[in-house]
């Protein structure tokens, strides 16, 4: 069986490739009745559109989504959606080479091993960043979902190229993310980042980085121990995404070297309600959430596309060769990333809201 189904109750099945005709997805479980059109689903994929600034991959695609099936009158009706969008920019001229000269830090080698040199090389094919249009139209649905549970998301870029962001308020992050191209969560932090990523630019080279992603009022008790913790499958969803090196919560690899008077978060009764005083645990307890803000953080690492020489091999005469990557390519893949990470949190969410009944088969 292959690995293009993600989630239970709210399935997303993901399909096509960087050069093919489209790349889309199948989304299965969608309730009937949820108010949706094609410009809820396009906000979001705007959001992750290439060629929106000089800090990002040129290539100019338009990213137009069609609803195919699923959707009728403004309601999903309960059937499968399948939403593709078309990929019109494309340049495939540079990607012969590379099956026979493959690029380093990318699949191009061990994916012809798996699938016998039958796969899609060019442009990386299923391997490629692009794959993660179906993410976010997998997420425009779940955003949709969540908004009848107040359930809120939001990610931002936290460091890009060592240059991490500091002195910042959540409403800041809320306000500014999308209104910089870095995707910073304030202006100050937005500049050191935009010249992380210029300087690595000017240089052929790339850099990485980390998003931080806040789920907001998420019920209490998502999660299903002990292999469908709501971490496991959130660890899941987030190593889905081409680039993902860790995944941490809360406190994260800092609890490590913390001690448990430290790392344990008190409780209080505020409000007539049992709350956690601090939130190390970043929102999640025993893999069940615990109605704290779940607190999500992504390392990715640099784009493997540089400009930069690079020691490979010749497949075909078993030789040592270098070579030089050519073509459209982000110098830093972590700014496009950010809605993508916020997409596969709330499918996540909304997948294991809908295990625990909050959301229901027809919308009413």
């Amino acid at each position: 069986m292959g690995g293009d189904v993600f989630g239970r109750e709210l399935r997303l099945i993901s399909f096509g490739e960087s050069h093919g005709k489209v790349v889309g997805a199948i989304i299965e479980g969608v309730p009937a009745g949820l108010r949706l059109s094609e410009e809820d689903v396009q906000r979001v994929l705007d959001l992750r559109r290439p060629g929106q600034s000089h800090l990002s991959s040129q290539r100019a695609e338009e990213d137009r989504v069609e609803v195919l099936s699923g959707l009728f009158n403004g309601y999903t009706t309960g059937a499968p959606l399948c939403m593709i969008v078309r990929n019109l920019d494309v340049d495939s001229s540079y990607y012969g080479e590379f099956r026979r000269f493959p690029r380093p830090g990318h699949a191009d080698y061990i994916a012809s091993v798996k699938y016998g040199g039958y796969n899609d090389h060019r442009g990386g094919g299923r391997f490629s960043g692009r794959v993660t249009v179906s993410m976010c139209m997998g997420g425009a649905v779940a955003m949709r979902l969540l908004e009848r549970l107040n359930v809120e998301v939001i990610a931002y870029s936290l460091e890009i190229g060592g240059e991490r962001a500091k002195d910042f308020t959540l409403e800041e992050a809320r306000a500014y993310r999308y209104l910089n191209p870095v995707r910073a969560p304030n202006e100050e932090s937005y500049l050191r980042m935009a010249g992380a990523i210029e300087e690595a630019r000017r240089e052929g080279d790339s850099v990485g980085g980390i998003v931080e992603a806040i789920a907001l009022n998420v019920p209490q008790g998502l999660g299903e121990p002990i292999f469908d913790t709501i971490e496991g499958d959130l660890a899941k969803a987030m190593f889905s995404i081409p680039g993902v090196r860790g995944v941490e919560f809360g406190s994260g690899f800092r609890a490590a070297s913390m001690r448990g008077s430290e790392h344990n978060d008190p409780m209080r009764i505020i409000n007539g309600k049992i709350r956690y005083v601090k939130n190390d645990h970043g929102g999640a307890i025993g893999g069940i959430t615990t109605g704290e803000p779940l607190v999500i953080r992504v390392a990715f690492k640099p784009t493997p596309s540089i400009a930069k020489p690079q020691d490979s091999v010749d497949l075909e005469m078993l030789r040592d060769v270098e070579i030089k990557v050519k073509g459209r390519h982000d110098p830093c893949i972590v700014p496009r990333a950010v809605v993508v990470v916020e997409s596969m949190l709330a499918f996540t969410l909304a997948d294991h809201a809908m295990r625990c009944g909050l959301i229901p088969s027809v919308m009413r």
